[in-house]
């Protein structure tokens, strides 16, 4: 809980800072109107790659549930696919490079073993046997 301050004040505070600071260079390098044309166009392409991954997503999930197996993975690999379409509707570049990262399969692979790791660290499966 101590570390939700510091969080809070990066989230809120210095993340919109370093993304005006780097939409301005940004501008500066190739004009206002070129910068705020690739804002957009990196939002619609970053919209439509969600869409995809979360289609195949659902197809997979689809088939495990099919199979009776609780699609674990794809529920993370879910939440994951939904912060990188916030991050890529959120305007800035910064947030737009790591919301295209967490679309890279690789790199949702390498984030979800460490969200399913802290995970078994929290929770406590208990079976009950009916008898």
């Amino acid at each position: 809980m101590s570390c939700v301050l510091p969080l809070l004040v990066v989230l809120f505070v210095l993340v919109p800072i370093v993304e005006i600071a780097v939409i301005i260079q940004v501008g500066q390098a190739i004009g206002v109107t070129e910068t705020l044309l690739l804002m957009v166009a990196v939002s619609v392409v970053g919209a439509w790659l969600v869409k995809r991954e979360g289609i195949g997503l659902w197809r997979r999930a689809q088939r495990q549930l099919d199979t009776g197996v609780v699609p674990g993975r794809e529920l993370v690999d879910g939440m994951l696919i939904m912060l990188a379409g916030a991050l890529l509707l959120t305007p800035g570049f910064v947030s737009d490079c790591l919301g295209v990262l967490l679309l890279l399969p690789p790199v949702r692979a390498g984030l979800r073993r460490l969200v399913i790791g802290r995970l078994r660290k929290r929770v406590v499966v208990q079976r009950t046997s009916f008898t």
